[in-house]
């Protein structure tokens, strides 16, 4: 499947370790408006530590369903609550 979006695949992209170690799904994701940095979250609470960085790529790799968020302006997120569900994006 082709890359989508419009960030190069090498963009940093932040993760949890839950995700990064395939323990929990991705269920939250924001396209943060200050940095326009992409964090991909498995929906609970984390400490800094916890945080990974990796290339937006591999995060497409490891679930391409992250695909229909490619168009997300910077300052909105994305949630849903199981890996099945549709995501749901609002303005923050």
């Amino acid at each position: 499947m082709e890359f989508p979006f419009y960030d190069p695949p090498d963009t940093a992209a932040i993760i949890c370790c839950h995700i990064l170690k395939r323990q929990a799904p991705i269920l939250y994701v924001s396209h943060d408006e200050d940095d326009g940095m992409w964090q991909f979250l498995c929906g609970e609470t984390h400490e800094a530590d916890e945080a990974k960085f990796v290339s937006l790529k591999w995060v497409f790799d490891f679930d391409n369903s992250v695909r229909t968020l490619k168009d997300m302006p910077c300052g909105y997120y994305a949630e849903r609550k199981t890996k099945d569900d549709n995501w749901i994006i609002k303005k923050r």
